[in-house]
């Protein structure tokens, strides 16, 4: 596999038995998804074989069902951990403030939980050895452990669930790679994305809305590694693994059933209450096709 085919939405230890693509998942029953989400299944595509170069063409994964998520003793919030903290990394304008502003909005719906922005941290805090450019392309890159185990690790609020910090800068994860859109820990409730690659949201309207939508996203796929959510073998879904800018574009925004049955486990979240907040702020902000899809999602659990 070359180096341009590695690219990473998340590393972690994902050493979860689960199934592959197109098959049931072994060891576990169709039971085990517990109602309402059952009654969703009817609305995903099922994951297609992967063409060559897409994600799982080029790793490995072997998922994570409900059933496993559960008997795996994820890390999730508590009484004390129930915020979600964006840690703002670099110089922002302020289309990409509204970004940022959009987008925690958009994670405290979709995880239920409270979210707060932190003060912006300068990149003139990352040192040298954290640092490159990217022999080929000229890129200026920062390194993604150093932001997750030297920066935000050291950081973490008393009343933190997750703290994920959202760069300007690109990022790339070590020898033998040329970027990352972000990584996410499954154990440390750390994790960092970068907007580098999502386009000028200066640009007009159209840049403004995909930039957004590859932002959106992006951040809850990473806070979803944070609450231990292994990357998707299951569905079409938001925490599929892409290995190219064009995979990911194609993914959806929501969840499989499988995954979402994992977040309202993990976070308390009320299914129907959170669709009905989901069709709200896509009538706001324009996401027409997931208006639609949500709420077809809150009809076939509340047996309308």
């Amino acid at each position: 596999m070359n180096a341009f085919a590695r690219l990473l939405f998340a590393v972690g230890v994902l050493g979860c038995c689960g199934c592959l693509p197109g098959a049931e998942p072994l060891g576990v029953t169709k039971d085990q998804l517990p109602a309402p989400f059952d009654k969703l299944v009817p609305l995903h595509s099922r994951l297609a074989a992967p063409k060559p170069g897409e994600w799982l063409d080029v790793h490995e994964e072997p998922g994570q069902t409900y059933g496993e998520y559960v008997k795996g003793r994820p890390v999730t919030p508590d009484r004390v951990r129930r915020a979600i903290y964006i840690q703002p990394m670099g110089s922002f304008d302020p289309a990409q403030r509204e970004v940022i502003d959009i987008t925690a909005e958009f994670m405290g719906i979709y995880f239920g939980l409270p979210v707060r922005i932190r003060p912006d941290v300068s990149l003139s805090s990352i040192p040298a050895e954290a640092r490159r450019t990217h022999p080929s392309w000229g890129d200026k890159q920062i390194l993604t452990s150093y932001v997750l185990n030297r920066v935000l690790r050291p950081k973490l609020p008393t009343d933190a669930c997750a703290l994920i910090a959202l760069t300007t800068s690109d990022l790339w994860p070590g020898e033998g790679w040329n970027f990352v859109f972000g990584q996410a820990s499954l154990v440390h409730r750390v994790g960092v994305w970068s907007i580098y690659r999502y386009g000028d949201p200066n640009a007009d309207e159209k840049s403004f809305r995909l930039c957004l939508r590859r932002t959106l996203k992006t951040a809850t796929h990473e806070t979803g590694h944070m609450f231990s959510m292994t990357h998707c073998t299951l569905y079409e879904c938001n925490m599929c693994g892409s290995n190219h800018q064009a995979e990911s574009d194609r993914r959806p925004m929501w969840l499989c059933p499988h995954c979402l049955a994992k977040l309202c486990h993990a976070t308390g979240a009320d299914p129907q209450e959170r669709f009905r907040k989901l069709i709200s702020f896509c009538k706001t902000h324009g996401f027409a096709a997931e208006q639609t899809f949500w709420q077809q999602s809150l009809d076939a659990i509340a047996n309308r």
